[in-house]
């Protein structure tokens, strides 16, 4: 299991919000990235390095079967599926649904308690 510590952790485990200069109701990668070199003083450039090298090890790390632990923000780990027959629901024709894997995400309790 891959671990990183301290991102939502602090003294009184305060929540930090990224949506104060965002408008709608989702934040976009772009967006993540302009607040990310905003808040770091970084420039544009090199905080999208760290976003995508960020999103990259935690892809690597679930194709490998790992779980990554973000302390206070949650969990990524991979769910198996197994194989199963489905129905068309036009048809109603029986169909095998393979066998499958996928991203799975679970809130950790500082974030779980920032969004009461």
């Amino acid at each position: 299991m891959w671990r990183i510590e301290g991102f939502l952790d602090s003294p009184k485990r305060r929540c930090y919000s990224a949506w104060s200069a965002i408008e709608g109701d989702r934040m976009t990668k772009a967006e993540l990235i302009e607040s990310v070199a905003s808040k770091v003083d970084l420039p544009r450039a090199i905080a999208e390095r760290a976003v995508n090298t960020m999103f990259e090890d935690i892809v690597e790390a679930l194709k490998q079967g790992d779980k990554v632990n973000v302390s206070g923000f949650g969990t990524f780990s991979v769910s198996t599926r197994k194989a199963r027959i489905g129905r068309n629901p036009k048809t109603g024709e029986s169909i095998e649904i393979s066998a499958s894997r996928a991203a799975k995400f679970k809130a950790g309790k500082t974030l779980k308690d920032c969004l009461k």
